[in-house]
């Protein structure tokens, strides 16, 4: 949580001009969910009729091939209040995401995976910490135990490295799901890059936030669709998105191999005017020459990650292309429901 004395005053602003009746845009991207889309129904439904607000979905067919956008659009029909967007292939996450804060209509947004492992009666609280005057409320895994090992250690050392080399703080640990008021939507909506690391994007708009600790349970159904080389590339996307660090480091390091490669050729020039010519080995040169070019190697890929961003972006293409939407029904207010019995 933001501490800071400027941002108290900002957050004390905010709570005194929170509008009393605000629609609430519930932001869901979905690819091949069909196993847990009506769980996931089942399970926000009762939340937000207990918010006593106007509330929308917005689902996102990042491109899946099985039976989710029937099931949806099914819904929609039936009277489920938002709509379906369809992208025309499966985009990513990011993209996914910056198509659902295009399309919402509420003062608010609640950014939310199909897969249930973000439950869903943290919104009322979320709520309660955006009331209080902050933009962001975002939640905050405090138990990872339903990832592997592998995943967590390595979430671990991104999100160090990533607040070590980037000019921004991202809370570790923190995911996609959370709350962003309007203002934030509409600051992201005005960042044109095509590489969309979006957890950084949340981090450098800024604006006042809020942690909510929650422990992250298993998936209701089906299978995560993140692997490791996909991880990777996130982390790429990520670190070379919002620092050029890395390019000074393999700077710094160039002039200190340098440096050393002239004090070599000094100490080898004055061994042979006080000790006469020698035959070098074999075994060290090729030692000197593997690791040299190598360091070039990685230099020249490390550039090659820049480049290839600069020409992404140079070429000015959507982040997302929509096939279609299908509309439900127009946000409806949920019935009040009195939540002092639910919360005693």
């Amino acid at each position: 949580m933001e501490n800071t004395a400027a941002a108290s005053v900002y957050v004390s602003r905010r709570e005194n001009t929170r509008p009393d009746a605000p629609v609430l845009s519930v932001l869901v991207p979905v690819f091949n969910e069909e196993e847990v889309i009506l769980h996931f129904l089942e399970a926000t439904k009762p939340v937000l009729e207990r918010t006593g607000l106007q509330y929308e979905y917005v689902f996102i067919d990042d491109g899946s091939r099985d039976n989710t956008a029937d099931l949806l659009a099914q819904e929609l029909k039936t009277g489920l209040p938002g709509r379906l967007l369809g992208l025309s292939r499966n985009f990513g996450k990011e993209a996914a995401l910056s198509a659902g804060l295009e399309a919402a209509k509420g003062d608010i947004a609640i950014i939310i995976d199909a897969d249930l492992q973000d439950p869903p009666e943290l919104i009322l609280q979320m709520l309660d910490g955006w009331r209080a005057g902050y933009d962001v409320v975002y939640g905050l895994r405090v138990d990872r135990s339903s990832d592997t090992l592998m995943k967590r250690s390595t979430a671990g050392l991104f999100y160090k490295l990533f607040n070590r080399l980037a000019n921004i703080d991202m809370p570790a640990n923190a995911g996609d799901f959370r709350l962003i008021d309007r203002a934030v939507i509409d600051a992201l909506l005005r960042l044109p890059e095509r590489n969309r690391f979006m957890k950084g994007l949340f981090a450098w708009v800024g604006f006042p936030s809020m942690a909510l600790p929650y422990e992250r349970p298993p998936r209701k159904a089906g299978n995560g669709k993140f692997n490791y080389w996909k991880l990777w590339n996130f982390a790429l996307d990520g670190l070379t998105g919002f620092t050029t660090l890395p390019l000074r480091i393999w700077f710094y390091g160039g002039m200190i191999i340098s440096l050393a490669a002239f004090a070599y050729a000094f100490y080898l020039t004055l061994r042979v005017f006080l000790h006469g010519i020698d035959v070098p080995g074999y075994a060290s040169l090729m030692v000197a020459l593997l690791f040299f070019s190598g360091v070039q190697l990685l230099s020249i890929g490390m550039i090659g990650e820049y480049i290839a961003r600069l020409f992404n972006e140079a070429k000015q293409r959507p982040v997302f292309v929509l096939q279609d939407v299908i509309e439900g029904t127009e946000p409806q207010t949920a019935p009040h429901v009195d939540k002092t019995s639910d919360d005693a």
